[in-house]
């Protein structure tokens, strides 16, 4: 009999409406093979929830996450027939949850993102877990780039406006990655911030993209060979993710990384439906992407302590902060 692992290896293959960040394929590569694992509902022998989760040591204490360069996990849930009312949506949201939770190992720590589709976290509210709306950018229908670009801000039609007209910018899709990761980690050095995933991380997770052609960089260069800016996108067949991007600090005035952004909506319109910023708390990052016409969208981080040592640290960092 195969284990739920093995099971949901190859349910996330076949199951379209599972993100990519929640694709076994995708876990290997960030969170490596033996360490991920999963929960899983089997009823009458269809998979009715799984929720995967990233297993590590941290100090000793078990914390169950997600890892880097993932925009979330969680839970994903069967639907009920259109022709199936609220109530009893809630009743399985609820049986399904409470059966995924139950499976879980021990844990000192959790915390996960959620899709912005799973809007009900009650069943985990009963169980002690905690919540906080956090925020993405999507432009909901790519169907029409005409539309699109009129839902642009002002600022951003005219940065790649003088990205293309005064600068001779063009967009390259077919340049090294190591030509990406020094313009992101340009972006990092000009904040003062060590970037938070080694190039070698990324190397492994571009590897795996490009196996399932899902990927692509964009790299805005002038007719001098300087690269001003690059934008990482992936994509799964609901959704395009701006994943990573950067610019070099020099050439910031030039308005490529919004061409980068516009060209890559563009190409992604061809293969998926929408197009994840994957905002930001950040407000310079929120100030950028909403020009872009995307909608503000809520979504969960869902967090639990066990531990007193880290409830203990929690309570004095909040304490330390409304002072």
């Amino acid at each position: 009999m195969k284990s739920a692992k093995e099971l949901y290896r190859d349910f996330s293959v076949q199951e379209e409406s599972i993100p990519i960040f929640s694709r076994a394929w995708w876990l290997d590569a960030t969170a490596g093979p033996e360490n991920w694992d999963v929960a899983l509902v089997v009823s009458g022998g269809q998979i009715k929830a799984s929720m995967p989760y990233m297993m590590r040591r941290r100090f000793g204490l078990r914390v169950l996450s997600q890892p880097a360069l993932t925009q979330t996990l969680g839970p994903w849930l069967r639907p009920l027939k259109e022709s199936a009312g609220p109530a009893k949506k809630l009743s399985q949201d609820q049986e399904l949850m409470d059966e995924l939770i139950a499976q879980l190992p021990r844990f000192d720590y959790f915390n996960q993102n959620w899709h912005y589709s799973l809007t009900n976290w009650l069943p985990f509210s009963w169980r002690g877990f905690q919540q906080t709306t956090c925020y993405t950018y999507v432009i909901n229908d790519l169907r029409d780039m005409g539309k699109v670009w009129a839902g642009f801000h002002n600022n951003v039609r005219r940065n790649c406006k003088t990205a293309t007209e005064r600068y001779r910018i063009t967009i390259r899709e077919d340049l090294p990655l190591n030509d990406y990761l020094a313009l992101n980690r340009m972006t990092f050095q000009r904040q003062g911030m060590e970037v938070p995933y080694p190039d070698d991380y990324v190397r492994r997770l571009d590897a795996a993209c490009e196996k399932q052609n899902c990927r692509k960089t964009y790299i805005a260069v002038d007719p001098q060979g300087r690269q001003h800016a690059g934008c990482y996108v992936v994509w799964d067949s609901n959704s395009a993710y701006g994943l990573m991007n950067g610019s070099d600090p020099a050439l910031r005035g030039s308005g490529a990384l919004s061409l980068c952004f516009w060209h890559a909506i563009q190409d992604v319109a061809r293969v998926t439906r929408k197009f994840d910023f994957e905002g930001s708390m950040l407000k310079p990052v929120e100030h950028f992407v909403r020009r872009f016409g995307a909608i503000q969208t809520p979504y969960f981080n869902i967090s639990k302590t066990h531990s007193r040592l880290l409830r203990a640290r929690h309570a004095l960092l909040a304490t330390v902060r409304d002072r």
